[in-house]
């Protein structure tokens, strides 16, 4: 039933959805559309005062066309969200769904001109959705194609963009030759010359192109707006069944972190293990998939393992002195710093806020010359490597802040290398006087379920160390937040479906990390020691 035209809407089952009729609203339900076609009004009509004016002296007076600028208005202002009924596995409603999108949602036209930072004087400049505005680009995915290779989906915010012509990548400062430019279906590519302000496409040819990264014309730069991407929160080993998938294997995974910036690889150091890891369980169960449909490679696989990290808690002064002396030249190094937690509110002389660059929060308060200017880098870099290894489990370290205060060096002995070994040695020392802890995932979940079973969800996630959050109401069924940490996930959906006889629902998302209490954190740190002898 349509409350905005009034009626009933029968798809063809023989056609597969492809085709569908138009017929009066059946009798015995026009008390119903008329109570939710009602309803509707009143929620739109504050953005239409001579449309309630019609509701209430004629209901039936209120034209389709004054109904649907209503109810573009208030999509647009966010205020009310359009919902549609259908079908995807029947292919029932895709026909009035794409209908909605044009007639509800937002033209380029209809919002604020797209805002973004030119990286030559770092000032904001707008692009307006027009044509004739200089050209820009958001590159939002990244995919691999059988038959044409790399092809990287982007939005056109303005001006327009020639097949065979060449784009600046703002990410790499480097221009990108766009050879052929395609308009997407679900089943076909069709190859365009030119793509105009608001279209989305699929570009082919460049070389390096990754996912978030601004396009842009050379001699007007703009940064747009970054895509922000969640760490990893989960860890899966795996290894090819065959020795022949190897390299099959490498070059699979390369494709889908490319495509999938969620999605990691890597090697563990201790273990020579290829892990890879993602948002969910459901994630890596459908990389793993991939692999197996799309790469033809069959994967032995681990079981998962929650992506923890490490922080501390204390603040600890150190010196460290790096001396070795061979035959010939020999290498020194001397420094003095200070760590601790990450302090949010820590400027630098200027007023400005110091960044955290690759989690760490470097503070350089050398005076005099103690240490060479030329060095520092070699200090901060030696600091960002040593935290993908914390000192409790080998675990990521968080964050962490480094206050360089003093140092000496060697006129012959000192170099670069010297300086970034001492800061990985003060990192391992200082750190363990620093009050280490464990960190892990927290997940916010959101259980709907029948009244009748709420008390066994809620009882099932206090037993999972959850923190419930409140309870709504949701048509007939009862909506549980919590935040649960991720290592009593593990299995939570089919446990949720025996509970509540498969009425049950969850969404899981990442909410942030949180210490792990002592009773389970000395368990992880045996387990992990345990591994690292074994190896």
């Amino acid at each position: 039933m349509d409350l905005v035209t009034k009626k009933a809407i029968i798809w063809d089952e023989e056609s597969y959805g492809m085709k569908y009729t138009e017929i009066p609203i059946p009798e015995d339900l026009i008390d119903t559309v008329d109570e939710y076609r009602a309803q509707l009004v009143e929620a739109v009509a504050e953005y239409d005062d001579h449309l309630l004016e019609k509701f209430f002296d004629n209901p039936d007076s209120i034209t389709e066309k004054e109904l649907k600028a209503a109810i573009r208005q208030a999509t647009i202002n966010m205020t009310i969200t359009p919902i549609l009924c259908g079908s995807a596995f029947k292919n029932k409603g895709v026909q009035t769904m794409l209908d909605a999108v044009c007639e509800y949602l937002p033209a380029p036209i209809d919002l604020k001109p797209v805002e973004g930072i030119n990286p030559e004087t770092d000032e904001v400049e707008f692009r307006k959705p027009d044509i004739d505005e200089p050209f820009s680009a958001l590159a939002f995915k990244i995919m691999t194609d059988p038959f044409v290779g790399r092809l990287a989906f982007f939005r056109v915010y303005s001006g327009t963009l020639d097949a065979g012509s060449y784009v600046l990548n703002t990410r790499s400062m480097k221009k990108e030759r766009i050879s052929r430019i395609f308009q997407m279906h679900a089943n076909k590519q069709n190859p365009i010359d030119k793509i105009l302000t608001g279209d989305i496409g699929a570009a082919v040819g460049f070389k390096d192109i990754r996912t978030g990264d601004s396009l842009c014309d050379e001699k007007h730069p703009i940064l747009l707006e970054n895509i922000t991407f969640p760490e990893p929160v989960i860890g899966l080993a795996i290894e090819p069944k065959t020795q022949a998938d190897v390299d099959k294997l490498g070059n699979s995974l390369a494709k889908l972190a490319e495509e999938d910036p969620t999605f990691r690889v890597r090697t563990d150091e201790e273990t020579g293990q290829t892990v890879i890891s993602g948002m969910g369980e459901l994630h890596l169960e459908i990389i793993v998939d991939r692999l197996r449909r799309e790469f033809k490679v069959e994967c032995n696989q681990g079981a998962p393992q929650v992506a923890y990290k490490e922080a501390i808690t204390g603040t600890v002064t150190h010196r460290e002195v790096y001396k070795k002396q061979t035959g010939g030249r020999g290498k020194f190094a001397d420094i003095s710093v200070e760590i601790s937690p990450v302090d949010a509110n820590l400027t630098d002389k200027a007023g400005k806020p110091i960044e955290l660059k690759n989690g760490l929060q470097f503070v350089n308060e050398i005076v005099g010359g103690s240490i060479p200017r030329e060095f520092i880098p070699s200090v901060q870099k030696g600091f960002e490597t040593a935290m993908t290894n914390g000192v409790l489990a080998g675990y990521p370290l968080d964050s962490l802040k480094v206050r360089l205060f003093d140092g000496s060096f060697h006129a012959v002995d000192s170099d670069s290398l010297s300086f970034e070994l001492c800061a990985r040695m003060a990192y391992r020392e200082a750190c363990r006087k620093a009050k280490p802890i464990l960190l892990e995932p927290i997940m916010s979940v959101e259980v709907v379920t029948p009244e009748d079973y709420m008390g066994d969800v809620m009882g099932d996630l206090n037993r999972r160390r959850g923190q419930l959050e409140g309870i709504d109401s949701r048509g007939d069924g009862q909506v549980i937040k919590a935040k649960v940490p991720l290592s009593e996930l593990f299995g939570y959906v089919t446990t949720l479906r025996t509970i509540t006889s498969g009425r049950g629902v969850s969404t899981v998302t990442f909410s942030h990390y949180d210490s792990v209490p002592n009773s389970i954190s000395e368990g992880i740190l045996a387990k992990a020691k345990g591994r690292t002898e074994k190896v």
